[in-house]
């Protein structure tokens, strides 16, 4: 199972990556909150592993974020901090599980696979269908005439943007400021680059250009 962990600790990063090795995980790293959120979104884990104190966004807000988004992901949130307001903040930001430091190494991998084990918590029924191309929101599932497409969970989310307006065409910036955030400040054309990765998954001729107001899912 390919799990992602949120450690800015080196030492105890190489820990849990040996810990959970020894169960056939293979572990991806961010050694930040920002890059955690942006491997999370875009990744396709079974589990998140958490350090709660990080630089750039500290673990509550990660997870905050990701569970606003619908990321249903299983998240066990570690800590450093001792309190019972920390643990209650951590369930609250929509932790799955609580593990304070220094923790052993069985005991992580036994919290970790009582994770994998549940079933989803949350299914959609929601669908957003046109143009032959179908996405479930919560799930990332998409469909284009019936065939199953994979996404990355930033692919999806500027999916969801453009069905969820149906006819209507969507500007640049205000698909930035959906899928990446109003405070975005990287390449301006991030939109144009994740749509070329869109017509490309979906068929060319379904992403229309709309001159002068912005892109859209051709009926």
């Amino acid at each position: 199972m390919r799990l992602l962990l949120i450690e800015d600790d080196d030492d105890i990063a190489l820990v849990i990556d040996q810990a959970l090795a020894a169960d056939g995980h293979q572990l991806d790293r961010a050694a930040d909150g920002l890059d955690g959120l942006w491997m999370a979104r875009e990744g396709d884990y079974g589990a998140i592993v958490l350090d709660l104190l990080l630089p750039g966004m500290n673990g509550f807000k990660v997870c905050q974020t990701l569970r606003e988004e619908g990321l249903q992901t299983p998240i066990l949130m570690l800590t450093a901090k001792v309190g019972e307001y920390d643990e209650t903040d951590g369930f609250e930001s929509g932790a799955d599980d609580y593990l304070r430091k220094p923790f052993s190494p069985a005991v992580l991998r036994a919290r970790v696979a009582a994770l994998l084990r549940r079933p989803p918590t949350i299914k959609s029924v929601e669908q957003l269908t046109r143009g032959g191309v179908t996405l479930d929101p919560a799930t990332r599932a998409c469909r284009v005439d019936g065939a199953e497409v994979e996404l990355t969970g930033r692919q999806a989310q500027l999916l969801e943007a453009l069905l969820r307006t149906e006819d209507q065409p969507v500007s640049r910036l205000h698909l930035t400021n959906l899928v990446w955030g109003a405070d975005f400040d990287g390449d301006p054309n991030v939109v144009d680059v994740y749509v070329g990765y869109l017509r490309t998954k979906l068929g060319r001729q379904r992403v229309e250009n709309v001159r002068g107001l912005g892109y859209r899912i051709r009926a």
